[in-house]
């Protein structure tokens, strides 16, 4: 048995060593704590557990970005011949022993199978790593996360990492039920404990009183300001964004991550602050050196009016970007070189690029249904990037007002419990197809009776099934 003091140089939580023992008992761990925690250190035990007894484990994440960044940090931990990536771009080694991938490509293996038993893309695996797998409150994607627990096999254990949910153990006991035993091991403990602010026209603020129970006395009767009516003139109104950025250099909050809800918004916040420099003397000549280094291997990656700014220690990070100039922000982050980083909410997913303060811009956000605010557990999420283990005494959370939204909202959010997940479980055309050519029209009924869905359904008639 791999003893985790030998492989880990650092003292581990409780609940990291509740989990480790679990799996070295054979059972599936759910494992809820809060991001930035270190959920992902049981992750990486069942890999260093499966390597020693000669099998394989299946990464998975919901996000291209994420994938590329564990391929990365598991090549540095194992080895680069021990390690391979499957995502819809691309594939390489992907018989290793340890293969990260998407969740929809893990869901996609399994549908050529028939359900519970071992096809040969799953041949001497013995865990799957659900990271993230809050996501199954996703609404448009979601049901993948269902999908991969109810077609897994039995025999493969299942590590699940999710950020805190306020049902938890309705999760594990689901999952204990259509795949097997299941352990639930929770955690609400942060080892950076957060700092929660405003940012207003005249500065930050705190946003909470000394007990963090609720809203700060003096911004009781604070009033937002007033939103611009038709045919007034454009007035800059409330905190700017330039003004932020200068105001957390000033108090000594950087490294941030800045999150703007569009690709387009942190384009263009990188070049609202392109003509401040965010770093010293010693920091700028280290940056071009590393830069110049990426330039001459990668002429073609540039991102012209990006350039310049990267220098300073500022950049942006989204979904549009190539990847190869994405991973060169996340390094150069992750080194402290980059003081501000313009982000998508997708950043918030597990990426690990750790700041000192989280600003979150907006705290409502545009979706399908029209605009509405965020829930609590999307700002507990982008929060919990705030603060550095071993670096940061507390994490600051910052939040901009604007004319829609202010410091009551903050704060509501800021002393919101988690939501609880819901099943986003519906079958496709596509799953029924991918279901009738290995099963049975009964089959493929009673496979989709197993969904979280239905189980959360029948919550009501468990005392008359014990009773039966």
């Amino acid at each position: 048995m791999l003893a985790p003091e030998t492989l880990f140089p650092f003292q581990l939580d409780d609940f990291q060593l509740d989990a480790i023992a679990a799996l070295n008992q054979g059972e599936s761990v759910i494992v809820c704590a809060p991001t930035g925690s270190g959920k992902t250190l049981v992750g990486e035990y069942a890999i260093h557990r499966a390597l020693e007894l000669g099998r394989r484990v299946f990464y998975t994440t919901p996000l291209k970005a994420l994938s590329n960044q564990k391929l990365r940090d598991f090549q540095r931990t194992f080895g680069e011949e021990n390690v391979g990536l499957l995502t819809g771009d691309s594939s390489m080694n992907r018989d290793a022993s340890v293969v990260v991938m998407t969740t929809e490509i893990f869901r996609n293996m399994l549908y050529g199978t028939t359900i519970g038993e071992v096809g040969i893309s799953l041949r001497e695996v013995q865990a799957v790593v659900l990271d993230e797998c809050h996501y199954m409150n996703d609404h448009q994607r979601g049901t993948v996360w269902e999908e991969s627990v109810i077609y897994c096999p039995p025999e493969i254990q299942l590590v699940g990492l999710s950020a805190t949910v306020a049902n938890g153990g309705q999760l594990t006991d689901w999952i204990d039920k259509v795949h097997g035993p299941t352990r639930l091991i929770y955690s609400d403990y942060r080892p950076v404990p957060l700092n929660f602010h405003v940012a207003v026209e005249k500065g930050i603020f705190p946003l909470l009183n000394e007990q963090n129970t609720s809203i700060h006395p003096r911004l009781k009767n604070y009033r937002k300001p007033p939103r611009r009516q038709r045919g007034q003139k454009k007035k800059a109104v409330g905190a700017t964004l330039p003004g932020v950025v200068s105001q957390l250099q000033a108090k000594d909050m950087l490294p941030a991550i800045y999150f703007i809800f569009s690709r387009k918004g942190c384009d263009k916040a990188v070049q609202s602050v392109a003509h401040m420099s965010l770093v010293t003397v010693a920091e700028r000549e280290l940056l071009k050196r590393r830069i110049d280094r990426f330039v001459d291997r990668n002429p073609e990656a540039i991102r012209a009016n990006q350039l310049e700014p990267l220098y300073q220690g500022i950049a942006a990070h989204h979904a549009g970007i190539l990847p190869a100039w994405k991973s060169l922000v996340e390094e150069l982050f992750q080194s402290g070189l980059i003081k501000v980083v313009f982000a998508t909410e997708t950043l918030a997913a597990g990426i690990n690029m750790p700041a000192r303060t989280t600003v979150i811009a907006s705290l409502s956000k545009r979706t399908d249904n029209g605009h509405r605010l965020l829930h609590a557990s999307e700002f507990l999420q982008m929060s919990g990037r705030a603060g550095r283990r071993g670096m940061d005494v507390e994490g600051h959370v910052v939040t901009v007002e604007s004319p829609f939204e202010g410091a009551k909202e903050a704060a509501q959010l800021a002393l919101s419990p988690p939501d609880p997940l819901v099943s986003q479980f519906t079958p496709s055309y596509g799953m029924v197809l991918n279901l009738l050519q290995t099963h049975t029209a009964e089959e493929a009924q009673e496979l989709i009776e197993r969904s979280f869905g239905q189980y959360l359904a029948t919550l009501h008639l468990v005392p008359q099934r014990q009773a039966i």
